[in-house]
């Protein structure tokens, strides 16, 4: 992933997260650690040239659930405003992202970073952007190019980098996937309650290839 950043958007209060949650959606356990620890890990393990993560009605909190990894908060201090107010911190505090930026959402724990690279290549050959699309529905990340980044630095309101691509045909990619972690995200409690349901599965999982790969399972 040399020449391409990633940035996190973590600047909103999660209000349709409800009481049961504080209105503090990424600050809630999963799986023994906040959800947007989980979601900057996921991110870091993609081998990204630069982290951000935008942040806003929770900046110290967050920034403690993030502490000692490889990754810069950024202050949104518009972030009332909506979506673009973080998008526009993080672009205006971005180093040098040569082919261009990855944009994740905070609240997507599952994001299958595994299609960063196919969707970095996607994104350089079709001259804007790429993003995965499940069953119809597209999800995250995007990737925008460098050509792309003027566009999502002038959004305003409630508004995020996907209404740049909405209708677009020219210069867009789009990757099939089954992954449905492209499209999870955690609004409400019964989100976090799938979520937890998937983590476990995928957990589960990966406990019994490393078994296998050891030998001390048998394999399927």
């Amino acid at each position: 992933m040399d020449g391409w950043a990633a940035l996190i958007l973590a600047a909103g209060a999660g209000k349709r997260f409800g009481a049961a949650g504080g209105g503090g959606k990424l600050l809630t356990d999963l799986a023994g650690a906040p959800v947007i620890r989980r979601t900057a890990q996921a991110v870091l393990r993609a081998g990204f040239g630069e982290v951000l993560v935008a942040s806003g009605a929770e900046y110290r909190a967050i920034a403690a659930a993030l502490e000692g990894l490889a990754c810069r908060i950024v202050r949104a201090p518009d972030w009332e405003e909506g979506m673009a107010a973080s998008l526009r911190a993080g672009l205006a505090a971005l180093g040098t992202a040569e082919r261009g930026v990855f944009v994740f959402l905070g609240d997507m724990p599952l994001v299958p970073v595994e299609l960063c690279a196919p969707l970095a290549e996607l994104a350089s050959r079709a001259g804007y952007a790429a993003r995965p699309r499940v069953a119809g529905k597209p999800g995250h990340p995007a990737a925008f190019t460098r050509a792309a980044l003027p566009d999502l630095a002038r959004l305003t309101g409630d508004i995020g980098a996907a209404a740049l691509l909405k209708g677009r045909k020219d210069g867009v990619a789009y990757l099939e996937t089954d992954a449905a972690g492209a499209v999870l995200d955690i609004d409400t409690p019964d989100d976090l309650a799938a979520a937890e349901r998937a983590w476990k599965a995928c957990a589960t999982s990966a406990t019994s290839e490393s078994a296998i790969s050891r030998g001390a399972l048998p394999k399927p």
